[in-house]
C-alpha cells in the first residue's frame, strides 16, 4: 500500500465535489434535483468576448507557450479596469500577475509565504479553500469568528491578542485572509474596515490577502482594498472575471500587489504552469473593457432572481438581511433544526432542491444556509412550488 503525503491529512475532498456526485446519483434515479447551491454563473459572457476568443483562436500564431507574467495586453487591461472602477493605480509591468483563476492564487500565496507551522488567520465562516490551501502549504489555520452581531467584521481587539500570543510562542501569524464583499454572508466592506485592515497589517507586519471576486454583483460601490493609502505595503488582492463577467469556466483571475510581492509569488507560480492560452487572455482583456451597461444588465437579472430567493427563504421561515451583496443569499435557519445541514437534507430529500448548508464554511455557519443566484427565474419558481408541496404534505 502506497500512502498519501502527510500534507493531505485532514484535507478532505471539496464539499461540492462530493455533493455533486450524490446529486448525479439522485438524478439517475429520476429525481431531477434543482441545484441552488453552487455559484457558477449560468449566463454567458458578452458576445464580443466570445467573438474575440474565436477570432484569436483561429490565428496560427497564438497557440504557443506564453509569458509567465501574462500577456502585456491583459495586464494593461487589468490596470485600466482597476483605475476606472476602483480608482487604484497599478503598474501593468510590475504590479499585476494574471492567474488561471483566482483560486490558484490562494494556493500560490500560501506556498510562497508559509513555512511549516506558520499561522494564517482564516475567517469562520469563510471560503473553505483558504483553510485547505493553508494546510497544504504546511501552515496552521488560526480561525477568527465573524458574527452577525458584529456585521461579519473582524474583531481587531481579539486579533491583536491572537497575533501577539502567537508571536511570543514562536508561531508567527504571516497571512490574514479577508474577503469583502464577504462570502458566504454577503457583507460589504466599509472604508473604515479597509483602513483598519491596512493598519493592522502594518502594525503586525502581516500580509493582508484580500479575495475580491464579488465586488460588482448587486453592489453599487465596487471597492478594492488597494485603494487605501499605503495598502501596497501589506496587501495582496485577488480578483476574478468568473462572477463579474460570467467567465467562471474560462479560469481567468489576477493577483495585484507591490512589485516585491508579485516577484515573490512568481517564483512559485512559474514552477507550476506555463502561462495561460493567449486567446483567453485577449478575450479577457476585451471583457475588461465593458462598461456600466454590462454590469447593469447582469445585476438586473440577479436582482429579479434575488426576489425569488427571498420568497423561498420566507417559505422556509428563515431570517436574512436584504442589504446583502454578491452572488448568494445567506440566511439564518428557524428554531427547531439542529443545523443548516438538517434543513438542506430535508429540502433535498423531500423536495428535490439542493441548498448549501452554512456549516461547510465553518462552525460559525452551522445555523445558516446559503442560496446561489445562479439559476433562471423559472428554476426558482419551480423550487418554490416543490417546497410548498413538501410543506403541505
Amino acid at each position: 500500500m502506497i500512502a498519501t503525503a502527510k500534507r493531505l491529512e485532514g484535507i478532505g475532498e471539496y464539499y461540492f465535489s462530493q455533493k455533486l456526485r450524490e446529486i448525479d446519483e439522485l438524478n439517475k434515479q429520476g429525481k431531477n434535483i434543482i441545484n441552488l447551491g453552487i455559484g457558477s454563473p449560468d449566463l454567458p459572457p458578452h458576445p464580443s468576448v466570445i467573438q474575440t476568443l474565436q477570432e484569436e483562436s483561429a490565428k496560427p500564431n497564438t497557440h504557443g507557450y506564453q509569458n509567465y507574467k501574462g500577456s502585456p495586453v491583459l495586464r494593461k487591461a487589468v490596470a485600466a479596469w482597476y483605475q476606472q472602477w476602483y480608482n487604484v493605480t497599478l503598474n501593468p509591468d510590475s504590479e499585476i500577475l494574471p492567474l488561471i483563476g483566482s483560486k490558484e492564487g490562494i494556493m500560490h500565496i500560501c506556498m510562497t509565504y508559509l513555512n511549516e507551522g506558520d499561522k494564517a488567520l482564516v475567517p469562520n465562516p469563510g471560503y473553505p479553500t483558504y483553510r485547505s490551501a493553508v494546510k497544504l502549504a504546511g501552515g496552521v489555520c488560526e480561525d477568527y469568528t465573524l458574527t452577525e452581531e458584529n456585521n461579519y467584521f473582524p474583531d481587531f481587539a481579539v486579533l491583536d491578542k491572537v497575533v501577539e500570543t502567537n508571536k511570543q510562542a514562536g508561531t508567527p501569524v504571516k497571512l490574514f485572509w479577508v474577503n469583502y464583499p464577504q462570502m458566504p454572508t454577503g457583507t460589504a466592506a466599509t472604508q473604515a474596515l479597509f483602513e483598519q485592515l491596512v493598519a493592522f497589517g502594518k502594525k503586525h507586519q502581516i500580509i493582508i490577502c484580500h479575495d475580491n471576486p464579488y465586488s460588482f454583483i448587486l453592489n453599487d460601490q465596487p471597492a478594492s482594498l488597494l485603494h487605501i493609502e499605503g495598502a501596497k505595503d501589506v496587501v495582496i488582492e485577488l480578483n476574478s472575471l468568473s462572477k463579474s463577467h460570467n467567465m467562471a469556466g474560462w479560469r481567468v483571475g489576477t493577483l495585484c500587489a507591490a512589485k516585491e510581492r508579485i516577484d515573490e509569488v512568481l517564483r512559485f507560480k512559474s514552477n507550476m504552469d506555463s502561462g495561460m492560452f493567449l486567446p483567453l487572455q485577449l478575450a479577457a482583456a476585451k471583457a475588461l473593457e465593458l462598461g456600466q451597461d454590462w454590469f447593469n444588465e447582469v445585476n438586473a437579472v440577479y436582482r429579479a432572481r434575488r426576489e425569488k430567493v427571498f420568497m423561498l427563504l420566507d417559505l422556509l421561515q428563515c431570517t436574512y438581511s436584504k442589504q446583502q451583496v454578491g452572488l448568494f443569499v445567506w440566511a439564518k435557519i428557524p428554531a427547531g433544526y439542529a443545523n443548516g445541514f438538517a434543513v438542506s437534507d430535508e429540502v433535498l430529500y423531500g423536495a428535490n432542491v439542493f441548498i448549501t448548508p452554512g456549516g461547510i464554511f465553518g462552525s460559525a455557519g452551522d445555523n445558516y444556509i446559503r442560496i446561489s443566484l445562479c439559476g433562471s427565474i423559472e428554476r426558482f419558481e419551480e423550487a418554490i412550488t416543490r417546497i410548498q408541496k413538501q410543506k403541505q404534505s
